[in-house]
């Protein structure tokens, strides 16, 4: 089974998404399940992880109605409050519907880069580790040190780095993103997402080489077995479509693939990450 581990739907009307303006052109429209299933057909995709895109409850609530829907959305990420003393009633109550597979604050978009080391986040983190539920960080390379200081106070929590961390690729800046990511990628729990990429590059003129060295080194530091293909679809769109996000991936990771690490990375990892009830599992 072929999985997106990483994609997103949005109505504008709904009117919670911080980041969405009509300066952001292509993304300033409505995208649903009918959208991306062409997509998904021509890449004998079967299923998909969809991430929420809004810090709200109601968020959470829109996609799980989408996902219920859909045979096609394996799981939801969705928000809750982490902050929130009343988090683990909340969670409870969420974690009981069965297309709810993970959760994630937008780091990036936060005024405090150290949000996710405050006393009742780390409580709220401790709940999930104990409970095995997937967490996500979406970040930038600045974040990392205080990622890497919640991995050590939570050691059991099973996480995944969104964009693998979001480095400067337009720039060519490798670090202090490498070491970073090599000392991430040493908590056994903790995986990687090759998602979001051509983002961070030129939009106009990027090119599977400017990707290259970043693919390269995530592979390296987290192995085939604990990184996964997600699309970013829609928001991939600022800078190519989905099939140029595949078939970049798929031409730098082609030498070393073999049909087993294949079906790990755009598969495999996916339905072991998030325990995915799938015929693949």
């Amino acid at each position: 089974m072929r999985i997106d581990s990483h994609q997103h739907y949005w109505k504008v009307k709904r009117g919670d998404y911080h980041w969405m303006t009509p300066s952001v052109t292509v993304l300033y429209r409505d995208y649903l399940p009918a959208d991306l299933r062409p997509s998904l057909l021509r890449h004998n995709i079967q299923k998909t992880v969809l991430v929420q895109a809004a810090q709200t409850v109601a968020e959470t609530d829109f996609l799980l109605d989408i996902a219920a829907a859909d045979e096609s959305i394996a799981g939801v990420v969705g928000w809750l409050d982490l902050e929130d003393p009343r988090f683990p009633e909340q969670f409870e109550q969420y974690r009981k519907h069965p297309k709810f597979i993970g959760l994630r604050p937008m780091l990036q978009d936060l005024t405090d880069d150290r949000w996710i080391l405050r006393p009742q986040v780390i409580a709220s983190l401790k709940l999930l580790a104990e409970t095995d539920f997937p967490f996500e960080f979406l970040t930038y390379t600045r974040h990392l040190p205080f990622i890497l200081q919640t991995l050590d106070s939570v050691p059991q929590l099973r996480a995944v780095i969104d964009h693998i961390s979001k480095p400067e690729i337009c720039a060519a800046k490798l670090d202090p993103w490498r070491e970073l990511m090599k000392r991430a990628s040493q908590h056994p729990n903790l995986f990687c997402k090759l998602s979001g990429m051509i983002t961070e590059a030129d939009h106009q003129r990027w090119s599977v080489n400017d990707l290259h060295p970043y693919v390269e080194h995530v592979v390296e530091c987290f192995g085939f077995d604990r990184v996964m293909f997600g699309s970013d679809w829609p928001v991939c769109l600022l800078a190519g479509s989905y099939d140029q996000v595949i078939d970049a991936l798929c031409e730098i990771l082609a030498p070393k693939l073999t049909e087993e690490t294949e079906h790990e990375v755009f598969g495999l990892n996916a339905v072991r990450f998030y325990k995915l009830k799938t015929e693949a599992a």
